[in-house]
């Protein structure tokens, strides 16, 4: 098994969205979403979808992507993006998911030996226009990745991977409630997305920790493999 990462898919079966208009890297979405899974994507590997999956409005609209998602090679683990307004309660979404899919909310999940857990994240203090809104959110983002980092700490496991969907920093990569917490507590791996075009994305520097930027246009559409899997010593078990 393989742990693989993309965010940013932005697929909408039901109702059809051209992306183009987004830049010329979207031109042929989603056909290159799907292929590039398909090229490098193997049926026992682990994928990590960080955000932005659908741009339905509603869960059955949404059914859709999702179906055509499960309908890929490998085992997938989805996180909310800030356009995934189909997204519904917890009990809800995992009662609807296909087989082979799971998603993370604040907490975490174990596939093999493999632990995920994560939140959507929020733009940080420092970035253009932060004002009182997006401070109350990232406060509660904060919140909500701390949830889930002690998640995934109860579940064990010989690999962690944290997925956000904003990226953990403002423009300038100084520290944020994000990267501190990701600091104390030291995940093998951080992958993240949302920004796109020629957008500039700090990358922030977290010791002991793999960290890839994953927006779709930004890899080609190609899911990116996560080369600290498995770690030193581990054979990594089966999903």
């Amino acid at each position: 098994m393989r742990v693989l990462a993309i965010a940013d898919p932005h697929l909408s079966g039901a109702q059809p969205k051209p992306m183009d208009v987004f830049g010329p890297a979207w031109a042929g979405h989603p056909r290159a979403f799907f292929e590039g899974w398909r090229r490098v994507v193997r049926d026992d590997d682990l994928v990590l979808i960080a955000g932005d999956i659908s741009w339905a409005m509603r869960l059955d609209d949404a059914r859709v992507d999702l179906e055509a998602i499960a309908e890929l090679p490998g085992t997938k683990v989805l996180l909310r993006g800030n356009h995934d307004y189909w997204w519904p309660s917890l009990a809800k979404l995992r009662a609807a998911l296909p087989p082979g899919m799971h998603v993370v909310q604040n907490d975490a999940v174990r596939v093999g030996d493999v632990v995920v857990g994560g939140t959507r994240g929020w733009i940080c203090p420092g970035s253009p226009g932060f004002g009182e809104h997006d401070q109350r959110v990232y406060e509660r983002e904060a919140q909500r990745l701390s949830l889930s980092l002690a998640a995934m700490a109860r579940l064990g496991g010989a690999y962690r991977v944290v997925m956000l969907h904003f990226p953990p920093t403002n423009p300038r990569g100084e520290p944020s409630a994000f990267t501190e917490a990701l600091q104390a507590a030291g995940p093998n791996a951080l992958v993240f997305g949302h920004v796109h075009g020629d957008a500039p994305v700090a990358m922030p520097r977290l010791a002991g920790t793999e960290v890839a930027f994953v927006a779709a246009d930004r890899v080609g559409f190609e899911p990116v493999v996560l080369t600290g899997y498995p770690p030193a010593g581990a054979a990594g078990d089966p999903c």
